[in-house]
């Protein structure tokens, strides 16, 4: 019964809410974040925010990923600004029909859901921004993972860019050279790179992006070895030469609901689903990021410390332009 009222959906938004004047446009500094942001305005934000992933990840393991993922791509196109969130409208073109989105960015109704229980809580206060960064952290601690303090206040963004995240974000078919270089742009390192790819542990791909892989050079970075050809054999009934761009397979082929480093054992094996994350392991230019992926490995604790560390540096990618509050992640204030 608990449980039930916890996930219990529907409630009436607090008329004040739409009496909140707009708030004036400010210049984002990632120095201004904090853990007090909301200490006095909204005190209850990761409660709120807390409770309702424990929900959808009772209900669907995978919304952990899902959450997971939505920060990332929000991080690296603007800053961490809620700019993934924003719909299509007539005057505003959103990131949500970018080459690495569409089709495969989900759990926009769980921020809706998110986003109305925080407005009913603190009206016109707490950021889409904000509550992605909190949700990420809570997926990752509700599936095993390591828990860090978020620092809060960050703004929406009033515009979005596909042009951006169809050049910014990483895509599975990128060489590392390439990649290491994409996050060296938002100031990551490689070693952020292979600790942020560690949350593939719960991730799932479509065959779309795993295809080129398993019908290419899989069996050469496997070694041919008989648990990786059955293991091959599954993935290729699971994605066809042709058709079945949507279906999925996990990431992590040994404990893809439970976030730990068991990923980086996949690498070792020449194992990975995607090639963007093979090559930390197998490309020549990779001996760094092998040796990283060995030792987290060889060192969950250490994994898990550096992955706490990388979250919060990529979280504290703000947008210069500056923003707003939404009232409703999917549009601008109006």
């Amino acid at each position: 019964m608990a449980a039930a009222a916890l996930c219990f959906r529907g409630f009436a938004l607090s008329v004040s809410c739409f009496l909140l004047a707009v708030p004036l446009l400010m210049a984002q500094d990632p120095s201004n974040l904090s853990l007090e942001h909301y200490a006095k305005t909204c005190p209850n934000v990761e409660h709120v925010v807390r409770t309702e992933m424990e929900c959808a990840v009772r209900d669907e393991p995978r919304n952990a990923a899902l959450m997971l993922r939505l920060h990332f791509h929000d991080c690296f196109v603007q800053g961490c600004d809620g700019s993934v969130l924003l719909d299509d409208t007539a005057t505003l073109i959103g990131e949500k029909q970018a080459e690495q989105n569409v089709n495969s960015l989900k759990g926009f109704e769980l921020v809706d859901k998110i986003k109305e229980k925080l407005e009913a809580e603190c009206p016109g206060t707490v950021s889409c921004a904000d509550l992605l960064a909190i949700a990420a952290r809570d997926a990752t601690v509700l599936v095993g993972g390591p828990y860090w303090d978020v620092p809060v206040g960050r703004l929406d963004s009033k515009e979005a860019s596909l042009d951006l995240a169809n050049k910014d974000i990483p895509t599975p078919q990128q060489g590392l050279i390439t990649l290491i270089s994409k996050f060296w742009e938002k100031g990551l390192d490689a070693t952020d790179m292979v600790a942020l790819v560690g949350s593939h542990t719960i991730g799932f791909a479509r065959c779309a992006n795993f295809r080129e892989r398993i019908y290419g050079d899989f069996e050469m970075t496997s070694k041919s070895n008989p648990a990786s050809a059955t293991y091959l054999s599954k993935l290729k009934e699971i994605c066809p030469l042709d058709g079945g761009d949507d279906n999925i397979s996990a990431m992590d082929s040994y404990t893809s609901s439970t976030f730990d480093n068991a990923y980086f054992e996949t690498l070792i094996k020449g194992e990975g689903l995607l090639n963007s994350d093979q090559e930390m392991w197998s490309s020549i230019a990779g001996y760094s990021t092998a040796d990283t992926v060995n030792k987290y490995w060889a060192d969950p604790a250490l994994f898990f410390k550096q992955f706490s560390n990388s979250m919060v540096k990529m979280g504290n990618i703000t947008n210069p332009a500056g923003g707003e509050v939404r009232k409703s992640c999917r549009f601008v204030n109006t």
